[in-house]
């Protein structure tokens, strides 16, 4: 075991792998994220303010992602990247062109529709907003309206770009969409500017991002594809291909992406903050989805797509699969324990109070219940795709969004009824974040089940080799449900330090103990954190 563990290390170093490519340009997108999600709590907090500027955010995001990265991943580029693999480079390059043609165009035309019809648009998804929060989510609309095109077609960069393997520079380049606000934000803080200001900069910042973004993929798409044209041939049967698989990825996008607006416009319904507090959670939510789901599930659908044996194809989705959920099963037990914790160390400055920090704590920790659904689901439609089906998931994620609905405003006004003050939960009328949203996380996370749960019948009619939810979940399960009790007991003798200090010791300590009691457990994929591992330490002692 010493000899192979000494040859693997003296082995010449490895060429980082596609997924790491991926991981870490997701890592410093969303670290860049955080920063600027940071300095817009402390500049906005959970006020009027904050609610429209996240309601304006929100909206014109509907296109990016319905037109954008989900479908595109499910139609453009199981098909460039078949083309590619058979040497057809002239008929993938028409097929890409032909693509950024009609994006361009169906994108440019929706845009332009909400830019005018910025009004009832608000008026139609965030019915509670009203005064001043209602004009001033109209003027950031049109505002946002305006950058989203940009990001749209980032999205067709993507998939160029991942087609050719070309993986970090794809998931990096969020990273200056989120400078570009981080900037105005600086400005917006260090001058003291007044609230509705400091909200419209931050947008024109989001505008200025977007196309900064657009810029530095598309450069890199030249790069790789330096004939690639836009066109507008819709009549190339490689086109017609991707249109079959796009407009359903759109119902299917388009679903999932109503349910978000349900989200918003029934958190519109709710007390002053409600939304705001949604989108700080999703902020810290969406971290270890985008770190190891959309890692893995990136890397792998150009490879699944070229993929012919169904045999190979089962290896492959059960690794990807095992692999996410090793890791998200520990983020969601160090959520539920040491949120609030989290919380504190990246947005408790400026105007976000500690009631603040508990309220999205609730909500992070509501949505974390439903983190492993949410992969397994990501993984199993990569799978679908993989293989031609981008109807399935479409009506399962449809199912989703109904469940998620009745579930969300059965909770929610109950749940709106209670205040976080000092520190404390309270159903009497004082100052303070309310909990109604929580209602709606409880939603989400119960219906991301479901979804899995009929994903996983589905897929398993294809490649009945997937391993069982059951029993992934099982595996696991345990040593996550341990590594939450241990990491709520060491935030006893750490609750006098702050945030910054005691959230790094309590995620070390939690995180050295998943990963020796999964190892134990004979659970392979610890080593996806033990090899790098020793080989730090044996370079140190060497």
């Amino acid at each position: 075991m010493g000899s192979n563990f000494n040859n693997s290390i003296n082995k010449p170093k490895e060429k980082i792998s596609n997924t790491q490519a991926v991981a870490l340009g997701i890592f410093l997108s969303r670290i860049a994220g955080l920063l600027r999600e940071s300095l817009l709590r402390a500049v906005l907090a959970l006020g009027p303010a904050a609610d429209a500027f996240a309601a304006a955010l929100r909206i014109p995001n509907f296109l990016q992602n319905l037109l954008g990265e989900g479908s595109l991943s499910a139609s453009f580029i199981p098909v460039y990247s078949r083309l590619l693999s058979e040497d057809r480079e002239e008929e993938a390059s028409k097929a890409a062109g032909a693509t950024l043609g009609l994006l361009t165009v169906l994108s440019g035309f929706l845009v332009l529709v909400g830019f005018l019809a910025a009004r009832p648009i608000t008026k139609i998804l965030a019915p509670g907003f009203e005064g001043a929060k209602y004009e001033l989510t109209v003027d950031l609309l049109r505002i946002t309206f305006i950058g989203t095109g940009a990001l749209v077609l980032s999205a067709w960069c993507l998939g160029v770009l991942n087609s050719h393997r070309k993986f970090f520079l794809s998931y990096v380049a969020p990273v200056f969409w989120n400078i570009a606000q981080i900037v105005v934000l600086v400005f917006v803080f260090i001058g003291s500017w007044e609230i509705s200001d400091a909200a419209t900069a931050a947008a024109w910042g989001m505008v200025a991002g977007g196309f900064l973004q657009f810029g530095v993929q598309l450069a890199g798409v030249w790069k790789v594809a330096p004939d690639l044209r836009p066109n507008f041939k819709k009549s190339l049967p490689a086109v017609i291909d991707i249109r079959k698989r796009f407009f359903p990825a759109v119902m299917g996008r388009g679903v999932v992406q109503i349910s978000a607006y349900v989200d918003l416009f029934l958190a519109s319904l709710l007390t002053t903050g409600a939304v705001a507090a949604l989108l700080s959670a999703q902020v810290l939510y969406l971290l270890p989805i985008s770190l190891f789901v959309m890692s893995v599930a990136a890397s792998e659908l150009p490879e699944m797509s070229r993929e012919r044996k169904f045999e190979e194809l089962t290896d492959r989705a059960n690794a990807a699969i095992q692999k996410s959920l090793f890791f998200i099963f520990f983020s969601a037990a160090i959520y539920l324990s040491v949120g609030e914790q989290i919380i504190n160390a990246f947005f408790g400055w400026g105007s976000f109070s500690s009631d603040d920090a508990i309220a999205v704590w609730l909500v992070l920790s509501a949505y974390s219940l439903g983190l492993p659904a949410i992969a397994a689901s990501r993984l199993i439609q990569n799978t679908c795709w993989s293989l031609g089906d981008t109807k399935g998931p479409a009506r399962i994620a449809g199912v989703r969004v109904l469940v998620a609905l009745g579930v969300g405003l059965a909770l929610m006004f109950p749940l709106d009824l209670i205040t976080v003050s000092a520190g404390t939960l309270t159903t009497d009328e004082v100052p303070g974040p309310h909990l109604g949203a929580v209602g709606l996380a409880l939603g989400s996370a119960f219906a991301s089940w479901v979804e899995v749960s009929l994903l996983s019948r589905l897929v398993k009619k294809s490649l009945p080799g997937v391993m069982p939810l059951k029993k992934q979940v099982m595996k696991f399960g345990v040593p996550a449900a341990l590594t939450f009790l241990l990491a709520a007991v060491i935030k006893l003798p750490t609750d006098n330090l702050h945030a910054l200090l005691s959230a790094p010791i309590i995620i070390g300590v939690s995180t050295l103990f998943y990963t020796v009691f999964s190892f134990r457990s004979g659970i392979r994929e610890s080593d996806l954190i033990l090899r790098p591992l020793r080989r730090f330490v044996y370079r140190l002692i060497n």
